[in-house]
Formats: structure tokens, sequence, C-alpha cells
């Protein structure tokens, strides 16, 4: 029951548990950010700059971009066919989320500090 790579059932429960995660920091990303429309870019700097808005902030990217990766992983999977550019594809994916999540640490642990 866990395919091929005896890695199917570690996979598909990361996927819910991240999902999962992102429901409750989704809605409070996008009710924050509809909070602070209009605002000026102080107003918006102290607030990422709040010590639990930052972790809060931390913890959404690193699920989303996890999430996001493990969803493309499955599409590449499942409709690449040839052995090697599934490996250059599954590369790029790994790489391009690291980066990404490089990205918004520095940028959450830039204004923060």
């Amino acid at each position: 029951g866990l395919g091929s790579a005896k890695d199917g059932l570690h996979h598909w429960w990361m996927q819910r548990i991240s999902a999962v995660l992102l429901v409750p920091l989704s809605l409070w990303f996008v009710y924050s950010v509809a909070c602070l429309m209009g605002s000026d870019y102080e107003t918006v700097v102290a607030w990422v700059a709040a010590p639990w808005v930052a972790v809060a902030l931390v913890i959404y990217f690193a699920a989303l971009l996890y999430h996001s990766q493990l969803g493309v992983q499955v599409v590449i999977e499942d409709y690449i066919r040839k052995p090697v550019s599934r490996a250059l594809l599954l590369s790029a994916n790994t790489l391009i989320t690291a980066g990404l999540w490089v990205a918004a640490l520095y940028a959450v642990l830039a204004i923060a500090s």
C-alpha cells in the first residue's frame, strides 16, 4: 500500500497535515492583510515586526511552500514520463521552493529584527 517508492503514505500525511495547518493560517493572513489595506508603510512594518506575527508568518510561509512543493511533486511524478525530465523537474521544484523559503524567511527576519 505504499507504492513503488515505499513513501506514499508519509507524503499523503504531510500533504494533509500541511493543508490542515494552512486553513487557520490562511484565514488569519487574509484577514490581517485586509485589515492593513490602506495602511501606511510604517504600520505594515510595525505589524510584521511584532514577534508573534513574525513567527506566524514564518510558519505560514513554511507550510505554504512545503504544501506547494508536495503538490507539484505529485504532478511531476504522475505526468512526466521521461526519467531525465522528471529528475530535472523534481530538482527544480525543490530548488525553487527552497529559494522562495529563503527569500520569505529573510524578508520576515529583516523586518522583524
